[in-house]
């Protein structure tokens, strides 16, 4: 049986990893806005599933404005998929 990974398991890092898994990359301020947190909550978030590599930041200028593009990478990807697959073992849905 997988266990859960505890780098995503924190509920704001599912949250981010859910989002990612949707989308190709999400900029900061959208998932700051979803999860309704302020700026340092979610750059405290994104550096520990940076430093997991189940992350990617890149900085991109638009419109004169910097803004921080975030994406999972196939590590993470991976990662997310086992620990979604261990929660539904936890509530008994079959796999």
């Amino acid at each position: 049986m997988s266990s859960l990974d505890p780098v995503i398991h924190a509920p704001n890092r599912l949250k981010i990893c859910a989002m990612l898994s949707t989308s190709a990359e999400l900029e900061f301020k959208l998932i700051k806005e979803q999860l309704d947190v302020s700026d340092s909550v979610l750059s405290k978030h994104l550096k520990a599933l940076e430093v997991s590599t189940y992350i990617r930041l890149q900085k991109r200028t638009e419109f004169g404005r910097q803004k921080t593009w975030i994406s999972l990478t196939s590590n993470g990807r991976e990662a997310f998929k086992k620990h979604v697959n261990a929660l539904k073992r936890i509530v008994g849905i079959k796999l």
